[in-house]
């Protein structure tokens, strides 16, 4: 005897091996078609036959359920609750076979449009309503088969299908899985083994590689896109802000390169009647106009930083902020200002630090490009060199000398080494490159330039920024005033970070430091310089009036999405640095022949440019081994090439420069 069961949604039939029990009760175990053993129970069963063959009617009824007309079987069906055998007599006639009933079974089992399921071999007819609405859907559903199936042939052929044109980018940044157009490019990526990117890339929906990480980032970062609104100071509360700023007597200048469009911080020398002189730090102050969760202020913080990469930048402020607050040459600017006074041996006199907001003249912009050739040890010894500020370059280069020396005493008891002061090592790595992209016939190209770090208008600055942020630090934990804090200590993946009590930074040889000298560019500063404000403003009173009073929970929440944003940023920046690297790699036709040195673990860096690629066969050799390599195979998408080893070279004694832990903290930005 043979039966007919349901299993997993599909009918299938058994050959009764033995039998037990009776009626309700009776239970056989059998063998399926495939040859599994089961046992099926009398409510388990749809059917019973001997005759014909199992396997023949299976074959049979599969062949006939392709042709029943459901429509027919659904008029046929009466509206109460049916049993197979009920229907089947509707149908075929009361001498309908065991193939046809199987067939039956098949149909009424795939239709759930039709008829609904009551328990096993039991059916009920749709009403009429839900059916007509069942077969709408069925039809809508046929059409997206049918439209899916023309996108997928089109994305396969090379053309991306014009209705979807407009949608290109939400198609593949943000896409919603569950639209046609999406289940079409899944298909064509399947059928072409290719991933969506490459596909989209190859149909000339996206321009580039390029086009894709940025839009990635976007995604991630700016779903809402990264232009600013229109939207800017308010010019009453700008002119009630800096309405009663005193004008300092200084003539103050700032040092940047000349992509810098933020100017932040400005130096001045002032000669004092004891042969001394007073340093002054002049910082952007977007804090007086902009207030805590204002307009302004959630925009800042939403992007919590100013976003650069090669060719471009992401502002953290509209531009028109930044006009009206960039220490920009020709008229005073409103700034928070550091003072400090040196005696004759440019040593800080200790007690002299002064803070006051004001309204600072500023005399030049000095561009890196323009004068860092001209400064040299020779050039400020000689006074009849002729440069801007050589005189007061005198002054902030020797005292930016004991500054470091001073730092580099605190590093060593710290268990640290001590950093040489423009010691530079023909045999290291460069870590700063200035990328330029051109459009040179309609292609761009890049120039990757490394940028000369220890130089001593770098180090002017970066000495002098250094200071401010640690004075800026000692002024909130003197007193009690709660900050974002630049804390390193100890050693781990947390070693440095970002917290709002008072801590050392062991890397940099400061008992405190707090970023504040960047207020136009991170969102740290600018809270920092609104605890500064009321503490210029306020004295010992500040803590009753600053935006953020101790133990402050949402200044908590602050640090820790700043580290989390910082750190995304710069993986962004390291990302599109490596994309065009590979750019610069590629761009002339043929493989690229270079040297590189081998670092650790099997990563090894391009010389010229800040390229790290996996070669595995200098794993096993001495660090800073020095290979002739020959690259290619770039791809500009994945960020990957291959690196074939032409020559290995002896190993070089000096050691390469690689960033140190506290380095991060160094630069004057």
């Amino acid at each position: 005897m043979n039966l007919v069961y349901e299993e997993g949604g599909d009918i299938k039939i058994a050959t009764v091996q033995s039998a037990s029990g009776s009626g309700d009760a009776e239970s056989w175990h059998a063998t399926s078609l495939s040859g599994k053993k089961i046992k099926l129970k009398a409510k388990e069963v749809w059917l019973r036959f001997a005759q014909p063959e199992a396997q023949s009617v299976m074959d049979e009824a599969n062949t006939l359920s392709k042709d029943i007309d459901l429509q027919l079987l659904w008029d046929c069906a009466p509206e109460e609750e049916f049993a197979l055998a009920d229907v089947s007599q509707e149908y075929f006639g009361s001498q309908s076979s065991v193939s046809q009933q199987v067939a039956l079974a098949i149909a009424l089992q795939g239709a759930p449009v039709f008829f609904r399921r009551k328990g096993r071999g039991r059916f009920q007819r749709a009403p009429l309503e839900q059916l007509q609405a069942g077969l709408a859907a069925l039809e809508r559903k046929q059409k997206e088969l049918e439209q899916q199936s023309a996108w997928q042939a089109e994305l396969v052929a090379g053309a991306f299908p014009q209705t979807l044109k407009s949608s290109a980018n939400q198609l593949l940044f943000s896409p919603d899985k569950n639209t046609t157009a999406y289940k079409a490019l899944v298909a064509a990526c399947t059928e072409t083994g290719e991933s969506p990117a490459q596909l989209m890339i190859r149909c000339g929906a996206i321009d580039s590689p390029l086009a894709y990480h940025q839009g990635m980032f976007l995604k991630a970062h700016f779903p809402n896109g990264a232009t600013h609104q229109e939207i800017g100071v308010d010019q009453a509360a700008y002119a009630a802000a800096v309405a009663g700023l005193p004008l300092a007597q200084v003539q103050a200048f700032s040092i940047d390169d000349s992509g810098t469009t933020e100017i932040d911080d400005a130096l001045s020398v002032t000669e004092l009647p004891d042969g001394g002189h007073q340093i002054g730090i002049h910082i952007a102050a977007p804090g007086l106009a902009i207030s805590k969760d204002d307009p302004l202020d959630q925009v800042a913080r939403s992007r919590m930083s100013t976003v650069y990469f090669p060719g471009d930048k992401i502002t953290m402020l509209p531009d028109s902020v930044i006009e009206q607050f960039s220490l920009d040459e020709g008229a005073p600017r409103p700034a928070l200002s550091i003072y400090v006074d040196l005696d004759a041996d440019g040593l800080v006199k200790r007690g002299s630090l002064q803070m006051r907001t004001e309204m600072v003249p500023m005399a030049a912009n000095l561009r890196l490009e323009d004068i860092e050739h001209l400064v040299s040890e020779e050039s400020l010894a000689d006074e009849g060199a002729n440069y801007p500020y050589r005189k007061e370059l005198v002054i902030l280069w020797r005292s930016a000398k004991l500054l470091h020396a001073g730092r580099q005493e605190k590093r060593i008891a710290n268990g640290l080494r001590a950093e040489q002061l423009g010691v530079i090592d023909p045999n290291a790595l460069a870590r700063d490159f200035h990328f330029q992209i051109k459009d040179v016939d309609d292609v761009q190209r890049v120039e990757i330039v490394p940028c000369q770090r220890g130089s001593i208008l770098d180090t002017v600055v970066a000495e002098w920024m250094i200071f401010c942020n640690s004075a800026s630090g000692q002024l909130l934990a003197d007193h009690g005033l709660p900050g974002l804090f630049r804390t390193q200590k100890g050693w781990g993946p947390l070693r440095t970070r970002m917290q709002t009590t008072p801590g050392p930074h062991e890397g940099l040889g400061l008992d405190y430091y707090a970023w504040c000298t960047s207020p136009l560019r991170r969102y740290s500063d600018l809270v920092n310089q609104w605890q500064l404000i009321a503490l210029a403003k306020h004295g010992v009173t500040a803590k009753m009036v600053a935006p953020f009073p101790p133990r402050d929970a949402g200044l908590m929440g602050i640090a820790a999405d700043f580290e989390t944003c910082y750190q995304a940023y710069g993986e962004y920046q390291d990302r599109l640095e490596k994309y065009w690297c590979l750019r610069w790699i590629c761009q002339d036709e043929g493989f690229k022949s270079v040297h590189m040195r081998h670092l650790k673990e099997g990563m090894s860096r391009v010389e010229p440019i800040p390229l790290h690629l996996a070669v595995p066969e200098l794993a096993s050799h001495p660090r800073m081994t020095r290979a002739q390599v020959e690259i290619s195979d770039v791809d500009l998408l994945q960020l990957t090439a291959a690196v074939r080893v032409l020559d290995i070279e002896t190993k070089i004694d000096q050691d390469v420069k690689t960033p140190d832990s506290s380095e991060e903290d160094v630069s004057p930005d």
